[in-house]
């Protein structure tokens, strides 16, 4: 694995030296585009929109549109911005994790001591788990601030960028009914399907199904055979019919 970020966390005083590394990597298929009429690879080109002609990445800078006129930004500019958070993860609070909502819960990356700070990071791991907290602090990747959660998992420290409270879209527009009338029948029933299919959280038991299959189309269609669809009518469940089809289901 590649370090995509290098600095250190700070613990108060203490300066723990780290690396990030990404966590995850895509379970789907790496599909290319193609042209339908011969197969030929879509390339993506870096066109200047006023001469037509491909830029290389060497002239290609960022800019911010400001009164009809962009504002060049040089790598200078974003580490002048903040330079304590281009190289610094301050742990400004630490915080359970349960009380931080699901939903904005973004990025994992796995952290990795740097020599000189192994001792150190043990101590912020190992004091994490007997608090039962996490840290929570800002820094800058790529040019972006982020704010992240710092907790530990399987014996190393993790790093969740998580999403700012102003990038969570308010709900209001959504067409959500108020309040339904919910009868002690349907209620129980809906409790007892749940009860009857809880089991402890096991991540293993959970694969992705739909590149599989979309693999097994692949080498059909290699070997000339066509694929056939498969029609699936979803039956929308009335509210009249609730108590019915709970019934079946614990049936």
């Amino acid at each position: 694995m590649r370090a995509i970020w290098t600095g250190a966390i700070g613990f108060g005083l203490v300066n723990i030296p780290i690396k990030i590394y990404s966590a995850t990597q895509s379970s789907s298929l790496d599909l290319d585009m193609l042209d339908r009429k011969d197969h030929s690879n879509i390339k993506y080109k870096r066109v200047n929109e006023n001469t037509g002609k491909e830029v290389s990445w060497d002239n290609i800078v960022k800019g911010y549109m400001l009164k009809d006129k962009y504002v060049v930004l040089e790598d200078a500019d974003f580490e002048d911005a903040m330079p304590e958070k281009n190289k610094m993860i301050n742990l400004q609070t630490f915080v359970k994790l349960q009380e931080v909502d699901s939903i904005y819960f973004d990025t994992p990356y796995y952290l990795e001591p740097q020599k000189s700070g192994e001792k150190a990071y043990q101590l912020l791991m190992q004091a994490l788990e007997k608090s039962k907290t996490a840290g929570l602090g800002t820094f800058v990747m790529r040019s972006v601030e982020n704010l992240a959660i710092i907790k530990p998992y399987n014996n190393i420290l993790v790093l969740n960028k998580i999403r700012f409270e102003e990038e969570i879209r308010d709900t209001e527009d959504l067409k959500i009914p108020k309040s339904s009338k919910i009868s002690k029948a349907e209620m129980d029933m809906a409790l007892q399907l749940i009860k009857a299919n809880s089991k402890e959280f096991d991540i293993s038991a959970f694969k992705n199904e739909y590149s599989k299959e979309l693999m097994k189309i692949i080498n059909q269609k290699s070997k000339g055979k066509r694929a056939t669809i498969r029609k699936i009518n979803v039956e929308n469940t009335k509210a009249s019919d609730l108590l019915e089809k709970l019934k079946a289901s614990l049936a």
